[in-house]
């Protein structure tokens, strides 16, 4: 199963192997699918115009709300399917609700890449956790299982004292599903008097679809001695970003496709650091998705990795298009802010608020403490210092108010700014 191997490709052999691939799918696409001929000349672009992975931005995104108005008005799938709807092999439903005609095989072996850093192979028995009724992803994973030549246990979701059972008694030593019910799971193994080190042969978790807090993490980790795996994806493309081992942001999977950051106003990419909308040119030939706007919001980080890899890697998911807001040219989203104020333990309710002076925006961070603070100065001066290495802009002032004048039900981000 060696061929399932990340590859660590040098930034200039990652762009020619991106631009070969963004050149290859989107002339695939315009000569194939319908609609992404439609979209293309109507902005006057040819796959000629696109052959690097800047000259990506002439062409538009197409939004989720936007892929479901197209179904509807061309069904099946919108004209974006390049192959006769009768060579489908599958045909799944996504929330939106979205119809998908992906590449099973084709997703399953860019999971499988990620699955090799945990060594899956013969003799390895995985759970998945999720549904294999019309949603996708159950099965990208259980293929994934299988080009690894391990087992498959289609577990599916529900039941978790009947899956705490199953992981003692068939040896399972893989979980594949959200962090939080493998939580579930293991506490009602504890229930059962299992020692999970002792009596379980669970050896790793690849999670996806929720949050997957550093606490939890490090629950898995230190309590349980579960070497975990976060990851992102989407029901329309697959699973596209994965962290090593390492930890530090979830590297792209370039096999995957093309990820970009842009500007949710202008579709313009942003660098790293910048905040903005996840955009994904997917390499998928039976379904190829070009310049898909998941509606997410995140921001990269594109220095080596100590593992060796010169991939970018996303920094989490910051919330939906939306609720970010621009400030100073740079987008702010509510989470940045509580990620903020998470790290002083201190503060317990917070509001950002912005104003105008002159032509200049004016932060000011308010807080509630839970007890007087005897320096102020030392506290506004370290939140201060924090703040724009979270929102990578600089608030003006920390402001501490008293309680309750905050109140419970408010938006995170307050803007007063008026536009003369």
């Amino acid at each position: 199963m060696g061929q399932f191997k990340a590859v660590s490709r040098s930034p200039e052999e990652r762009e020619k192997y991106l631009n070969e691939k963004l050149r290859y799918i989107i002339k695939h696409a315009y000569e194939n699918a319908p609609t992404a001929k439609k979209k293309m000349d109507a902005v006057g672009v040819k796959p000629s115009d696109i052959r690097t992975t800047k000259d990506i931005e002439k062409l538009p995104v197409t939004t989720k709300d936007e892929l479901r108005d197209l179904q509807k008005e061309n069904p099946i799938f919108g004209g974006f399917v390049a192959v006769p709807e009768e060579n489908l092999k599958t045909m799944f439903i996504s929330p939106g609700p979205l119809y998908d005609a992906g590449n099973v095989d084709y997703r399953g072996q860019t999971i499988a890449i990620a699955l090799s850093r945990f060594n899956v192979g013969k003799g390895d028995r995985v759970v998945n956790t999720f549904s294999y009724h019309m949603m996708p992803l159950g099965h990208w994973f259980h293929q994934a299982v299988l080009l690894m030549g391990a087992t498959v246990i289609p577990t599916g979701t529900g039941g978790s004292e009947a899956q705490a059972r199953t992981l003692y008694e068939l040896g399972v030593t893989g979980y594949i599903g959200t962090a939080s019910f493998l939580d579930t799971v293991l506490k009602k193994a504890e229930a059962q008097g299992f020692d999970i080190r002792r009596d379980l042969k669970l050896r790793w978790g690849l999670f996806i679809a929720e949050m997957f807090p550093p606490s939890l993490r490090k629950h898995f980790e230190e309590d349980y001695g579960i070497e975990t795996m976060d990851s992102w994806g989407t029901a329309d493309l697959g699973v596209i970003a994965y962290d090593c081992e390492h930890k530090a942001g979830m590297h792209f999977t370039d096999e995957g496709g093309f990820i970009e950051i842009v500007d949710p106003k202008t579709g313009k990419q942003l660098g790293p650091g910048e905040v903005g909308e996840v955009v994904v040119t997917n390499f998928d030939e039976v379904y190829p998705l070009i310049r898909f706007g998941t509606g997410d919001l995140s921001k990269y980080a594109d220095e080596p990795c100590a593992c060796g890899r010169f991939t970018p890697r996303l920094q989490g998911m910051l919330g939906r298009v939306g609720e970010a807001i621009k400030i100073r040219g740079t987008f702010v989203h509510p989470k940045q802010v509580g990620e903020v104020c998470a790290k002083f333990p201190v503060v317990t309710k917070y509001q950002l608020i912005l104003d105008r002076a002159g032509q200049k925006d004016v932060v000011t961070l308010q807080i509630e403490t839970k007890e007087e603070v005897a320096d102020k100065e030392k506290l506004f001066q370290d939140i201060l210092e924090y703040f724009p290495k979270v929102c990578t802009v600089k608030a003006n002032s920390v402001k501490i108010v008293p309680l309750g004048a905050i109140p419970e039900e408010r938006k995170i981000i307050l803007d007063q700014r008026v536009w003369d």
